[in-house]
């Protein structure tokens, strides 16, 4: 553990406490908005990982790699608490797998090849489209009254794979806008986008241990771009808190609470667009 042995016992309890927090954060939003966590988990990992020097070159993959793997379980559990409710709407889960799946292979696959400052491009990118759309964004707005057709939907559900899998998300901070913009309630979309979290987490995560096996200047205990510290440290907390997020989502009004979201994912991702332009 020789790259930890430069910090003193305060920071490294710092470094503990915040991803404890982060985890707790990550877990309350997966169940009340549907966003799986790491549109949290990655920006907090990669500020994490820079703080503690590590290589810029592998940092941003760690930080997608790893918060996959951490949605797994978050996922697993918030589905389960939104079908408790009968919220999650398990023939789309369906239809939308296969092509799904294929979108995470190639999302992956692309990830492996790509470097850090693209991967920082693609979050701070979407992050700040999806922070205007929960910000201004209106109930009403609809592209149809229903799904388009099957070829339509697996065209869908490729697309959020593959960007999914390479912004390190579960795929709800997609799928939530594509249902409700389709006509689907919102407690329906926020549950059943739970579901995508495992069609998008595990592939990817497999995905992401494989296109980093065996790099040299990954931190102790990671298994390819999947550090098992963070695993180890934010899997327990977001376990905790995701009932907690669906609970909430069937409770209270989610406008107060978007927009907040909202501006932390402003601030994320024009804090990204800054160090990719001072670097």
């Amino acid at each position: 553990m020789e790259f930890f042995a430069d910090y003193s016992a305060a920071e490294l309890g710092l470094f503990i406490a915040g991803l404890l927090a982060t985890g707790i954060v990550a877990g309350i939003i997966a169940g009340l908005l549907g966003v799986g966590g790491g549109i949290v988990i990655v920006p907090v990992l990669f500020h994490v990982f820079t703080a503690i020097g590590l290589d810029e070159a592998v940092r941003m993959h760690l930080a997608v790699g790893t918060s996959l793997a951490t949605i797994i379980a978050t996922s697993i559990r918030s589905v389960r608490a939104h079908h408790k409710k009968g919220a999650v709407d398990w023939a789309l889960l369906k239809r939308w797998a296969l092509p799904m799946l294929l979108g995470v292979a190639a999302g992956t696959s692309l990830a492996a090849y790509v470097n850090g400052e693209v991967l920082t491009a693609i979050f701070a990118t979407v992050a700040l489209l999806v922070a205007f759309n929960m910000a201004f964004g209106r109930d009403d707005w609809r592209l149809g009254s229903e799904l388009p057709g099957t070829a339509g939907q697996g065209l869908i559900a490729a697309i959020i794979g593959g960007l999914s899998s390479m912004m390190g998300i579960g795929g709800g901070t997609f799928g939530v806008t594509v249902m409700t913009l389709y006509g689907k309630p919102i407690h329906q979309a926020v549950a059943t986008s739970a579901g995508l979290g495992l069609l998008i987490s595990v592939p990817g995560a497999i995905g992401f241990v494989l296109g980093g096996w065996g790099i040299e200047t990954l931190p102790p205990l990671s298994l390819g771009y999947v550090n098992l510290i963070g695993f180890a440290l934010i899997v327990p907390a977001t376990v905790l808190a995701a009932p907690w997020g669906a609970n909430l989502a069937h409770a209270i009004s989610r406008v107060t609470l978007a927009r907040a979201f909202a501006f932390f994912l402003l601030i994320t991702s024009l804090r990204m667009f800054y160090d990719l332009w001072a670097g």
